[in-house]
């Protein structure tokens, strides 16, 4: 509906008390009209854009010089015109034909001249009537006109609640409408006549001129007023969409309004308190990135994130994100460097201060350093550290930082199984932050840090992605210097970044990853270097630890040797530093309890803190027994020795096997067994023992896994020995695979075999001649008391292991010729 204030503001003034105005009417004023005689002859008053209903009060402003002279003659007589909707509103001087047929009989109730010179009338319908023919068309149209009937309704109780729902639906559509005045609602309510109301509504309801000519021309009320209903109904949905709509968007703009307004607000406060407003953050930023060296890559990607943030609210969860992330790019140190120390003395004066022994890793460091001195622009190397826990491994890099004067970080890879731990989370994510490299490399304020990748052999991987992989990026000379983290989004050169990885076993690293690393074996320590080591840096550091002075407490060489050859079995010093600190902590509490001490530890205070010797220090246990012999083997902690006893009970030549053995190590006796039967001659053995004997052989601590293949040449040494029951060798050890043919081959971890061997008071070393090379490695003077025989075949281990005398009480291996057995079970 579409109410025009002036029908009831600016109209009802201006009305005479005695004037025939009746703007609601009534049942008696509708039936009081309908009985008014009607004229044949009509002045026609064409409408263009309005539709006149009975009893509907209109002003009309008169524009056309025809309809003004027509009011004004009709004014002056009885006042009665016939107005019609003209069938084109673009018409501006419709003729007769061009007129609807239907019109209605109005009243001029007031004529009025407005100040801008157009005329006004107000208008009153009275009743519907028929044009018949045109009388006169000039000076305004005239016509003969019949009356309009009416078809006479059924008023029952469906019609009366259409009229209700009518009215209601108006009441509703007023209320939504905030153009509709308030006394639009008052007039609906006291109107009393179904047929005015009806009326009153079609003309002004929101419908065009078609369908209110079509209400017009209905002659059966009912109709009429079901053609009203469903106008109202459409009319009054498209209000309710229309208010949910201004509501929704209203409720948006309130939103942003009041977010502005907070916001305004809090950097109002946050300047009053001193603090930093979005703008001075944003000025803060620009201000470090002026001041900042990097790319022009990297650069515009700054100011392509800082106009970024520029636009975002800073109410928005995205501000904090993109504030950290830029803060990130700032404090990343590009074409950032450290100034290399390159006083090549000093570099290995430090490194030998810091730690004794492991001359080839000082010595790569220093050739590095040499190069590059020579050379400015060359690619740090990416070494890797192999060696048992407790060598020094890596403290050793923060003796490299030192000697060469750069930052050092560390990054432990223990235990890793996400991938982005290592290349970082995308910034999408939720909490999302740098790889632990970039984070690292920020930490060290520099881009050429020394950077320990620690236990790179215990990187784990799972259904989160493969860090392994991730870092052969890292280590690649060739791919590293343009490094790119899924959160900072831009490449990073880590190209003068000197990796160093430390791992104890090469076995459980990636292959393609172990091919990107220089890889420096650390040894374990002989105890003459464990001395050195224990005088030079584990007792000052333990004494400043517990708050003693020198003079407080002094322990001499002969004691760190006890410690180290009864108290502890490990390749490094990690568990004699533990030691000395007990002995060290047991002088402390006899110097804070004003006790009396002896600062010179000795032997029986040595057992007293830390009990009995663990370890025998002599672990060699002689050749009596026929069949046991000494081999040599690798740990995860170092070098250690073992026995190999084999021993011969009657039976039909069944081969049993104890001692936790692994496959390969089932293997090498089997070769062994196989190798002794088909030279069995060459070794005095009478071939028929095989099957006439059981054989057993064991490796004692049958709790400890053990395997591999260097104990292939002690297995046929015990087996032979065994057979023969000749004595080994006394303090004689040995290492080395064999083969069928009886060839000796080489095998690793030799160093800590010797030291391990040394320990054990072994002064002979049976080794493969190919292994001769790892001898010359050592220094002299810590295998001076050891002498090495190195062979190719079997034969010459034999003749070296094996003397000619018999053992004690040797078992009878005479062959009975009687007895028939069948072929030996391997089992």
């Amino acid at each position: 509906m579409s109410f025009d204030p002036f029908d009831f503001k600016s109209a009802l003034p201006e009305i005479n008390e005695d004037s025939e105005f009746f703007p609601l009417m009534s049942s008696e004023d509708e039936e009081e009209m309908n009985n008014e005689q009607v004229p044949e002859i009509l002045s026609i008053l064409p409408l263009r854009n309005t539709v006149l209903f009975p009893g509907v009060v209109i002003p009309i402003t008169v524009g056309r010089d025809k309809s003004i002279k027509l009011i004004r003659d009709a004014n002056k007589g009885n006042r009665m015109i016939g107005v019609v909707s003209q069938q084109d509103v673009g018409i501006e001087d419709p003729s007769f034909i061009q007129l609807n047929k239907v019109g209605t009989i109005a009243l001029i109730i007031k004529m009025l001249q407005m100040p801008d010179g157009n005329t006004t009338v107000i208008l009153q319908g009275k009743k519907r009537f028929i044009l018949k023919d045109e009388v006169q068309s000039v000076p305004y149209i005239k016509a003969t006109i019949e009356p309009f009937k009416e078809i006479k309704h059924k008023n029952d109780k469906e019609f009366k609640a259409m009229v209700s729902s009518i009215k209601d639906m108006a009441m509703n559509i007023i209320q939504l409408s905030p153009n509709i005045p308030s006394e639009a609602g008052i007039a609906i309510r006291n109107i009393e006549s179904t047929s005015f109301l009806i009326n009153f509504i079609s003309s002004n309801m929101n419908a065009d001129m078609t369908a209110k000519q079509r209400l017009l021309e209905e002659p059966n009320l009912r109709n009429r007023a079901n053609l009203v209903l469903e106008h109202l109904t459409l009319d009054l949905q498209m209000l309710e969409l229309k208010n949910q709509i201004q509501s929704k968007v209203r409720v948006d703009l309130d939103k942003q309004q009041r977010d502005y307004f907070l916001n305004q607000q809090l950097k109002t406060i946050q300047e009053e308190l001193g603090g930093n407003s979005p703008d001075l953050e944003i000025d803060s930023l620009k201000l470090r990135a002026s001041k900042k060296k990097w790319a022009k890559e990297v650069k515009d990607h700054f100011t392509k994130e800082v106009e970024k943030l520029a636009r975002t609210n800073p109410a928005a969860a995205d501000y904090s994100v993109q504030i950290n992330y830029l803060e990130l790019l700032l404090d990343l140190p590009w074409s950032e460097f450290t100034k290399d120390n390159f006083d090549l003395k000093r570099a290995q004066k430090v490194l030998d201060k810091d730690h004794f022994g492991l001359d080839k890793v000082k010595q790569r460091i220093i050739e590095y350093l040499a190069v590059l001195k020579l050379k400015h622009d060359m690619k740090a190397p990416i070494l890797c550290l192999v060696g048992p826990p407790g060598v020094g491994k890596t403290s050793l890099g923060k003796s490299i930082a030192k000697a060469l004067g750069r930052k050092y970080v560390r990054m432990a890879l223990g235990g890793i199984r996400d991938e982005a731990e290592i290349r970082g989370h995308r910034k999408t994510y939720i909490g999302a932050m740098p790889g632990r490299i970039i984070q690292s490399i920020k930490k060290a304020g520099a881009a050429n840090p020394v950077f320990i990748l620690d236990e790179i052999d215990k990187v784990g991987n799972d259904f989160r992605g493969d860090p392994s992989s991730a870092l052969l990026e890292v280590l690649d000379p060739e791919q590293n210097s343009t490094f790119y983290d899924h959160y900072v989004e831009v490449d990073f050169d880590l190209s003068n970044v000197m990796f160093i990885a430390t791992a104890n076993s090469l076995s459980t690293i990636q292959p393609a990853l172990l091919d990107r690393m220089e890889i420096i074996e650390v040894n374990g320590y002989t105890i003459e270097e464990k001395i050195e080591i224990a005088k030079q840096h584990l007792v000052p550091k333990q004494r400043e630890a517990h708050g003693l002075k020198t003079k407080d407490v002094v322990i001499k060489p002969e004691i760190l040797e006890k410690l180290i050859v009864d108290y502890t079995r490990e390749s490094g010093v990690r568990a004699l530093e533990k030691k000395i600190g007990s002995l060290v902590r047991g002088v402390a509490k006899n110097l804070a309890m004003d006790e009396p001490y002896n600062p010179v530890v000795n032997k029986p205070e040595v057992e007293k803190i830390l009990g009995a010797p663990i370890y025998d220090k002599d672990l060699y246990e002689g050749n009596e027994v026929a069949g046991v012999v000494t081999g040599l083997a690798w740990t995860a902690v170092g070098g250690d020795i073992l026995f190999i006893e084999a021993s011969l009970s009657p039976g039909k030549g069944r081969l049993t096997l104890t001692g936790s053995l692994g496959d390969v190590m089932k293997e090498s006796v089997s070769i062994a067994l196989a190798y002794l039967r088909a030279h069995a001659a060459q070794f005095n053995i009478d071939v028929k023992l095989f099957d006439q004997w059981d054989i057993h052989v064991h490796v004692p601590a049958g709790a400890t896994p053990k395997d591999g293949p260097s104990a292939g040449i002690t297995m046929l040494t015990a087996l032979t020995s065994a057979f023969t029951q000749r004595k080994i060798k006394p303090h004689l050890a040995m290492t080395g695979e064999i083969t069928l043919r009886g060839r000796v081959l080489a095998v690793g971890g030799i160093k800590e075999k010797i030291l391990a061997a040394k320990r054990a008071n072994i002064k002979e070393i049976i080794l493969c001649k190919s292994n001769q090379k790892d001898i010359l490695e050592i220094k002299e003077d810590y295998i001076k008391d050891l002498n090495f025989h190195y062979v190719t075949n079997m034969y010459e281990v034999i003749e070296l292991a094996l003397m000619d005398e018999k053992v004690k009480n040797p078992i009878d291996l005479t062959v009975k010729e009687d007895v028939k057995y069948p072929q030996s079970s391997l089992q």
